[in-house]
């Protein structure tokens, strides 16, 4: 699976979904919440003998909500088991810009 593959994934939340963030312009505002983003966070690839045998991306995709809401995470949870997709989670509250941040931490190979 690659970045592709797990964007349109979860663009079948019906939520808007950007890579890292959203770039606001005139004729495209950032949306309000609820809303999907991804990136890759880091990679843990496997190596030996000098070279890269198999490349692997942690991404985190993040759902960022004005509340705790549950039912967007069982949603987004449920698209991830369907296409089998094991993933963990951390959350946070975002003071700064009165938002709620659930992370679901995913492997790409």
């Amino acid at each position: 699976m690659n970045l592709d593959d797990l964007k349109t994934i979860l663009e079948a939340t019906g939520l808007p979904v950007a890579y890292s963030h959203f770039v606001e312009s005139e004729n495209n505002p950032v949306p309000a919440p609820p809303f999907l983003c991804y990136l890759v966070a880091y990679s843990s690839n496997f190596s030996a003998d000098n070279r890269t045998y198999t490349k692997i991306q942690n991404v985190q995709i993040e759902l960022y909500t004005d509340y705790k809401d549950i039912e967007k995470e069982i949603q987004l949870e449920e698209i991830l088991d369907e296409n089998e997709i094991p993933y963990g989670t951390s959350e946070a509250f975002i003071e700064s810009e009165n938002l709620y941040q659930k992370i679901y931490e995913v492997r790409l190979i």
